[in-house]
Formats: C-alpha cells, sequence, structure tokens
C-alpha cells in the first residue's frame, strides 16, 4: 500500500492529467457496476434468464443515451398524454439539474486539481529519496551527477521562489549531458558491427531515469518540510540560497557583504532539518550535507552537530566548499594532472573511488593491502581508516562490484623496481591572473606545499606571482604572509598593456615547470561571471600566440594554464581558446556532496587527500595524490609488466612508513591511463616522460 501511495503521490504532481484520466474511468466503471447489479435485483420476471453482463450492456446504453423510456412506456400511442410529458420532463429535468451539474462540476474539479498538483500545499508521500534544499549554481550540477549513475532516483527540491526557473535550469543542464555523452558513445561505437554497436551503446549510454519535483516554499518550514517527507529521504543536501536574483546592483552587493560575514539562513535551515531528522520516526542512517562558504558557519554548524550527538541520532557532514576549492586550485596549478585525475575519479561514472565500511579490524593498513593485492585484480586498495568500532576500507575501482571479485594471484612476483630514495620536486612557477572567494584557502595550500616540499638546499620548490586589482589585493594584505609569493602586480582588468608585460616576463624567464592560472570572480552577479576570467585568458592566448610566431621552436606543452570557470555553459567558449585545463569549480563540489550524500566516510578520505602534510608534524601525516615523472620517480626505469605487477612491486618496494600506490599514467601526449578491470590484462611499457599518478 505505501508503495502504491508514493506512486500516486509522485504521478499527482509530474502527470495530474493521468491521475484524473484514471479516475474518471475507475468511477465510470464503479457506477456502470453498481447500476448494472442494481437493475438485475429489481428486473422483471421476463428478464430473470439475461445475464450479468447484458445489465451492463443496458446500463451502459441508458448512461449514453436518453434510452430506456421504451420500459416505461410500451406503447405511446395508448399512453396517457400527461404520462409522457411528466416522463420527457423528468428526462430534461435530470440531464439539466443532474448531469449538467455533475459535468460542471466535475470540469471545474478537474481543471482546479490540474493547475494545484504540484502546489506546496499538498503532501507528497514518498520515501528513499534525495531532498535539496535551496538553489544556487551548485543544484544542477549535483542533479546531473545523479545522471551519471544511471539509475532510478528521486529528487525533491525545495526553493523560495523562481521555481519555473529552476526547472528550466535542471530540463536544459540534463539534456545537455545526456546529449553530450551520448554522442560520444555513438562516435566511439561507429566502427563496431551492428550487435556489438548495440551492446556498447546499452552498457555505455545514458537515459533520464530520474523523478525529479520541484517545489516553492520555506526550507525552514516545518509543515513543508513535512509535506516533501523529509523524515523518510535517504539524504537532505543544504546549499546556501543564490542570491543574484533580479536585484539591482546596489541590493546585490550588501547581500553579497553579509554574506561574507556569514549565512544565518543556512544556520536556520540546518536547525530545523536536524530537528527532524533525528526524531524517532525518522528513517535510519539519513545523511545531511550542508554547503558552507565561510569560518562563521561552519564553527556555527559544528555547534549543532555537537548538540545532536549528545541527543543521540547525527548524520551531519559540513563540507567547507571554499577551503576545498582552495586546495583543488592549488594541487592544480602545481599538478595541472590531477584536474583530468579527480575529473575522473570523483564521480558516479568510469573508475572511481570507493569505501567499505565493516565492523573493527585488527589488521594494521599495510597488511590488509598485502593480504588483498594477494587476491583481488580488479581494484586497488589505498588506504584504511577506523574509529568507534567501524573500520573504512578506501578504493579504486572500475566498479563498485569489482571491489568484492577475488581470484587466484596473476602476476610475475619477480618483477623489481627500483625507486629513487632522492626523489625531489623540480621548481614550480605559477602566475595568479584574477581571484576568487577561495584566494585565501588556495594560498594556504600553496604554504602547505612548500613546507612539505622544501628543497634540499633549504630553498622554495614554489614561486608563485599574483596579479589583480588593488583593491582586492589590499583585502588580501598583498599576501605577505606567504613565502612562496614572489611577486604581487596592482593592474586592473582593462590595464591591458600591464598585465601582457607582466605575464610575456613570466613565460619568458623562468624555467622549470610553468602554470598560469586564471581564477574567475565569484562575487559577481550572474550576468558578469566568467568575464573576467575569459579577458584574461584572451590576453594570454594573444601573448603565446605572438611567442609562436616569433619563435617557431617554442615548446607550448612546456606551459600548463588551469582555467576556473563557475558556468558549464561557458565551457565551450572557453575551450575554444585552446586551454588544457579547464576546471568547472561547481561540478567539483557538486561530485563531493553527491558521493558524501551517500557514503559519509568519503568526506574524510577526500579532505585527507586534498590536504598536504603540515610542515611541523614529524613525519608524513595524511594522504596525498602526486603526479611524479617516471624518469624522477625510479632509479632507472622499469621493463614492461604489466599494471599488476607495477602495483605490487612499487607497493613493496616503497619504506613502510611511506608507502606508494600506482594508480595509472600519463603518456606524453596526455592521455590519461589508469588501472582499471583486470590489471594484469594492462600492458605498461614506461617511458621517462610518462608520469606517473601515485596515491602515497
Amino acid at each position: 500500500m505505501n508503495r502504491i501511495r508514493e506512486w500516486i503521490s509522485i504521478k499527482i504532481v509530474k502527470a495530474p492529467g493521468l491521475i484524473v484520466l484514471l479516475g474518471i474511468f475507475i468511477a465510470n466503471a464503479a457506477i456502470i457496476g453498481i447500476s448494472a447489479f442494481i437493475i438485475s435485483l429489481m428486473a422483471p420476471a421476463s428478464m430473470e434468464d439475461t445475464g450479468f453482463w447484458s445489465y451492463v450492456f443496458h446500463t451502459i446504453t441508458l448512461v449514453l443515451g436518453v434510452g430506456g423510456v421504451e420500459n416505461l412506456i410500451e406503447d405511446i400511442g395508448q399512453a396517457n398524454i400527461i404520462y409522457v410529458i411528466s416522463c420527457v420532463i423528468s428526462i430534461i429535468i435530470g440531464l439539466v439539474v443532474f448531469t449538467g451539474a455533475i459535468i460542471g462540476y466535475m470540469s471545474d474539479f478537474i481543471s482546479s486539481f490540474i493547475e494545484n498538483a504540484d502546489s506546496s500545499s499538498r503532501k507528497l508521500y514518498i520515501s528513499d529519496h534525495i531532498v535539496i534544499l535551496n538553489w544556487n549554481t551548485l543544484a544542477a550540477e549535483i542533479i546531473n551527477e545523479l545522471l551519471h549513475k544511471n539509475t532510478k532516483e528521486k529528487v525533491v527540491v525545495l526553493v523560495e521562489n523562481n521555481r519555473d526557473d529552476v526547472i528550466q535550469d535542471i530540463d536544459e543542464r540534463l539534456s545537455d549531458t545526456i546529449e553530450a555523452k551520448n554522442d560520444a558513445v555513438l562516435e566511439a561505437a561507429a566502427h563496431m558491427s551492428f550487435f556489438e554497436r548495440r551492446r556498447y551503446i546499452r552498457r555505455y549510454g545514458i537515459t533520464n531515469k530520474l523523478t525529479i519535483i520541484v517545489r516553492e516554499g520555506d526550507s525552514s518550514s516545518t509543515k513543508q518540510l513535512n509535506d516533501i517527507s523529509i523524515k523518510l529521504a535517504k539524504s537532505v543536501i543544504i546549499l546556501s540560497n543564490d542570491i543574484t536574483g533580479d536585484s539591482d546592483g546596489f541590493d546585490y552587493q550588501d547581500r553579497l557583504d553579509r554574506r561574507e560575514k556569514g549565512n544565518a539562513h543556512t544556520i536556520k535551515t540546518l536547525a530545523q532539518v536536524a530537528h527532524m531528522t533525528a526524531a524517532e520516526d525518522s528513517a535510519d542512517h539519513q545523511q545531511v550535507v550542508v554547503e558552507i562558504e565561510d569560518d562563521w558557519t561552519l564553527a556555527l554548524v559544528n555547534t549543532i552537530i555537537e548538540h545532536k550527538m549528545r541527543k543521540g541520532k547525527c548524520n551531519i557532514t559540513p563540507v567547507p566548499v571554499y577551503r576545498i576549492l582552495g586546495q583543488i586550485f592549488s594541487q592544480f596549478s602545481i599538478m595541472p594532472e590531477l584536474n583530468i585525475v579527480y575529473s575522473t575519479l570523483f564521480s558516479n561514472k568510469d573508475a572511481a573511488f570507493y569505501v567499505q565500511s565493516t565492523s573493527e579490524s585488527s589488521l594494521s593498513e599495510t597488511e590488509f593491502i598485502t593480504a588483498y593485492l594477494n587476491d583481488h585484480l580488479r581494484s586497488i586498495p589505498l588506504t584504511v581508516t577506523g574509529g568507534e568500532g567501524v573500520t573504512h576500507h578506501y578504493f579504486m575501482a572500475g566498479d563498485e562490484k569489482h571491489i568484492h571479485d577475488s581470484e587466484p594471484a596473476r602476476w610475475n612476483h619477480d618483477f623489481r623496481v627500483s625507486l629513487n630514495p632522492d626523489f625531489e620536486i623540480n621548481d614550480k612557477h605559477v602566475i595568479i591572473l584574477g581571484h576568487n572567494s577561495n584566494s585565501a584557502a588556495i594560498m594556504e595550500g600553496f604554504d602547505s606545499f612548500s613546507g612539505e616540499w622544501k628543497k634540499k638546499d633549504g630553498t622554495e620548490a614554489l614561486n608563485v606571482v599574483v596579479v589583480d586589482s588593488e583593491q582586492n589585493l589590499a583585502r588580501q594584505d598583498h599576501y605577505k604572509q606567504y613565502s612562496c609569493v614572489k611577486k604581487v602586480i596592482a593592474a586592473d582588468i582593462f590595464e591591458k598593456d600591464l598585465i601582457c608585460s607582466v605575464i610575456g616576463e613570466f613565460i619568458g624567464g623562468n624555467n622549470g615547470d610553468r602554470c598560469i592560472m586564471i581564477l574567475s570572480d565569484d562575487t559577481l552577479s550572474a550576468e558578469e561571471i566568467d568575464a573576467s576570467a575569459l579577458t584574461y585568458l584572451i590576453l594570454v592566448q594573444d601573448i603565446i600566440g605572438r611567442r609562436v610566431e616569433n619563435d617557431p621552436d617554442f615548446d607550448l606543452n612546456s606551459i600548463d594554464m588551469v582555467v576556473e570557470i563557475l558556468n558549464p555553459k561557458n565551457y565551450d567558449i572557453v575551450n575554444n581558446y585552446s586551454t588544457n585545463n579547464i576546471v568547472i569549480s561547481n561540478r567539483y563540489i557538486s561530485k563531493i556532496i553527491m558521493q558524501v550524500g551517500e557514503k559519509e566516510a568519503l568526506f574524510d578520505f577526500y579532505t585527507d587527500i586534498l590536504t598536504y602534510d603540515d610542515p611541523d608534524s614529524e613525519g608524513p601525516d595524511s594522504k596525498e595524490v602526486y603526479i611524479k615523472k617516471a624518469a624522477e620517480f625510479f632509479s632507472s626505469l622499469p621493463g614492461a609488466c604489466t599494471a599488476a605487477d607495477l602495483i605490487r612491486a612499487v607497493y613493496h618496494s616503497s619504506p613502510d612508513d611511506n608507502k606508494s600506490v600506482v594508480l595509472g599514467y600519463f603518456r606524453p601526449d596526455g592521455e590519461m591511463i589508469l588501472f582499471e578491470g583486470d590489471q594484469s590484462d594492462i600492458h605498461v611499457t614506461l617511458s621517462g616522460e610518462d608520469k606517473l599518478i601515485i596515491f602515497r
């Protein structure tokens, strides 16, 4: 009965016309059936042998036309004229008063029902769904990430206003993704035979299996949260409201200034959600994920978590997006290939990170990984964490089911590698153009990297140049507190000559790895989003183009570019300028939020790998992913082998206090090879220019 009620509840919102049609059919069938039964009981003796279905037929005839009078008046010529007129008047009155009134009432009722079917006043009977409270640029990406699971999911979105615009945003985002993905699948399958192509398309193509309901209302209202069955949801995602809206520039700036101090609306919403999901009649193991944009809000969210932990139920995970994005950008500018790695592994498609939780284990991390490598060839064990009676095992695999596929060992036990004990990070040179609200967190990531990877002579391995407006530089105190920042240039985006001069000097005056990082100002209004980033990109590409004209031997691959955009719709525009690393920052956060909503333990893992070691700690205190050139990582390049050989040889050759796990590698042309699937079937022949993906 619960499933039937849930189905009806969803269809009332998504397809009210279908429910009305179904109701009319059932009501008419019931009326005809009951009428036929009554007629059969009152039938004259001459009709006793008539079957029930004959009565059904006569009833339908009577309802559809004005038939049946002949049963009352056998011979109209002999009947009393007053009696005949009375019968006719009765029929007319019945048609007008009864039938006409019913038709009018039902017509009005049906119109009202369809119009109000998906209004916030109607309770939604639903369970095991995902609830998204509030709306901003992250929300559409979160729903889009669900699409890649290619499984049936139910999503309820509660927004304060602009419901129709939200529905349009979702439809456009999903349509673009489905079209792009399926076009790529069709292109990849073009050379296959008919049956192979059909199998390939069924396996890798995607269709929209999501049921999405968007409602308008107050995200902190008890009634409206109850009306979307929040107590029965499997996960609740609380986002910050979009502050752009339709306001003028002054109103927008005022709201922006208030938002930067803290987000009281998020706290209010979380307080209500935490109270309801902690109730005894709420579902168990609900995950509440909260987007955090500042330290003030984070501190209050942690206070709510501590209070709820003392009360009992507590599955609240704060996701500080400002800190995570800062860490991501600092890592991408130092090792740009990580953009490709993370965009794949922080996802529901293809290879990904997975976690399996069990009761507390007595095995150490090294013991578990060693034992796991002995009889598993389709997934790679990474690390183990534990606490409070639970052990979490983390893996990289092409599919979650591969984690459990055990099979006899099939690798060369005699294969050996020699790691370079004196491995040192090459000089890294980064120029940052512009800013975003995560700039301080980006610099903290740089600072941690510099502390962890100082060169043997004590000098900095990382050198940073910042170009930004005087106003924004002043807000960051011109980055004086960071030793890795070597130069700060105050230049408004319209000062073309000065900016071009600084970029040209950076490109021509540094040896080693060089990266140009362009940030998109996320404090601008919706109309201006990504405009500054695109302007910087045009200037950079013009400078590089002129340098190539003057020096045909100039190596374009010697300069990496990382360009941030906030709106995925601008991807094609930016991509036209041949940038090799486009970072859609909202997409990264949406991937993390979506996965944390399903597996809370993944958040600790992501936080760990995005954070470099504390320079004041003794020895390694976190796990990280690095890109290391094969010629520098090994003392001598290993010979031809399989991925199974390489993974195990590197793991057993690395020191016990700092184990390394190979996840794959990049070829010199930029192609990424991840070790997913049967590792014994992946053949590897490394060159000195190949770059290894190392989990350390």
